[in-house]
């Protein structure tokens, strides 16, 4: 890849003064791709905990297996949007890390699941990490990039969408193969089922051809439009070159973060706290609360995990159907007001872990969770575009990041060790009682951005 300097086969006379509005099907084009890394984020999220306690974790070192997640976020993420700020190639300035990453998340899908020992499959956690991390982080890019500001919360509301049907599917997949196709839900112990196998197999080939329907059906503005655009809002043009010293520039970025984007950091912090508890314990806690203290590598455990794969394919789809009253509901009542109802439905949707014994029952739980994930993924990316600099949209969504993975590594490094002394009869209580707090303190810090 060339600097942004490089002469692009885009001309400037074409671009107009400011950013036009795009349609609806080139908006949903802009973060089609999305739908395929949550596919792969999805698979990962719901049986992950599930692959290594089948090859022998205990529940009480889940959170440090998981640890792979927060950090690979917390070098990448920042990393890769401060170079896609500056880079500018055949494929534009964000699609080369859309498909770079796609490549090796695909690989380590198929990785995962087929490992025979666990250290091999945390070693293959840790590609996937890295690899959607890749992607990740300009696709949130991207749609700042190509979208006037009156645009932004419908964007983002759209690859929310997006995320929450990619996650549908993929949460569900082993069980649909299981129950529905025949393919063999249950294996002996240290075995992955087959049907856990097919739908990692199936969601590879997923992601691959939806970053790449991005990448073929989107052309980006170049960097001479992006300064023209830039230049007609009264805002900084985009960084030309890398800089001399680039980790003393990030440093000096994360210093320098805007008044909001330090509050929405605290927001940020205590909602992934919640989420990041969910997918660590979700199929222990079921196994254990629901189905009878089931263990891994017995068929109980086996339908534990595929239905918690349906509940977590439950708060996705809710997230998906949710995000289309988003636009709406933040202009009727305010941003403010409707992220904080939304994260106290999803503090109330985690008391059901402890509520019934009913796995079944569990479903209505997760409505008030997928409320709170869409609210998540939609309303402080919304309000973040319009307070950072914006020729740094990269770097400083990367940096966004940290706020994201900061509080995944605090659940991995406390978590574990509360679960094996203060409750360690009673994993769902604990998780039902943390998450629910975080997504409370969560909604009392949003009432904040507006102070």
């Amino acid at each position: 890849m060339q600097s942004s300097m490089a002469a692009t086969a885009e001309p400037l006379m074409s671009a107009p003064a400011a950013k036009p509005p795009l349609g609806l099907v080139a908006i949903g084009n802009l973060s089609f791709g999305f739908f395929g890394i949550q596919i792969a984020f999805a698979l990962q999220t719901a049986n992950v905990s599930r692959i290594f306690q089948t090859l022998g974790a205990a529940i009480d070192q889940l959170p440090i297996l998981w640890i792979a997640g927060p950090m690979t976020g917390l070098l990448v993420q920042p990393i890769i949007g401060y170079l896609s700020d500056r880079t500018w190639g055949r494929f534009g300035r964000r699609r080369p890390y859309f498909l770079a990453g796609a490549i090796l998340s695909t690989t380590a899908l198929v990785l995962l699941p087929n490992a025979p020992y666990l250290w091999l499959a945390v070693a293959a956690f840790w590609l996937l990490d890295i690899s959607l991390n890749v992607s990740m982080e300009p696709f949130r890019a991207f749609v700042g990039d190509m979208l006037p500001e009156q645009q932004r919360t419908t964007g983002y509301a759209v690859q929310t969408i997006f995320i929450g049907c990619g996650a549908l599917a993929a949460s569900a997949a082993p069980w649909v193969f299981a129950n529905l196709l025949g393919i063999r839900g249950d294996a002996p112990a240290g075995i992955v089922p087959d049907a856990v196998r097919v739908a990692f197999y199936v969601g590879a080939a997923a992601l691959l051809v939806a970053v790449l329907w991005t990448v073929l059906s989107t052309r980006e503005y170049s960097p001479e439009q992006l300064a023209r655009f830039a230049s007609a809002a009264g805002l900084a043009p985009a960084p030309a070159a890398p800089a001399v010293h680039p980790l003393r520039e990030l440093w000096a970025d994360l210093v320098g973060m805007p008044r909001v984007m330090r509050r929405l950091a605290v927001i940020q912090f205590f909602s992934w706290c919640a989420f990041f508890v969910l997918w660590i314990y979700g199929t222990p806690v079921v196994a254990y609360h629901q189905y009878g203290g089931a263990v891994a590598g017995t068929a109980a455990y086996n339908a534990a995990g595929d239905w918690v794969g349906v509940m977590f394919a439950v708060y996705n789809g809710v997230a998906a159907g949710y995000a289309f009253l988003l636009p709406p509901l933040a202009a009727r009542f305010g941003r403010e007001r409707v992220h904080a109802a939304n994260l106290a439905a999803g503090a109330a949707g985690f008391l059901g872990f402890v509520a019934t014994r009913n796995p079944q029952l569990l479903v209505l739980a997760m409505v008030g969770i997928g409320m709170a994930w869409a609210s998540v993924l939609t309303m402080p990316y919304a309000l973040l575009c319009g307070a950072i600099p914006y020729r740094k949209l990269g770097v400083y969504m990367g940096i966004f990041n940290f706020f994201i993975v900061l509080p995944q590594l605090v659940v991995a490094g406390v978590m574990g060790f509360v679960v094996h002394l203060a409750f360690p009869g009673d994993p769902a209580g604990v998780m039902a009682i943390a998450a629910g707090s975080f997504l409370i303190a969560a909604a009392l810090a949003w009432r904040r951005i507006g102070a």
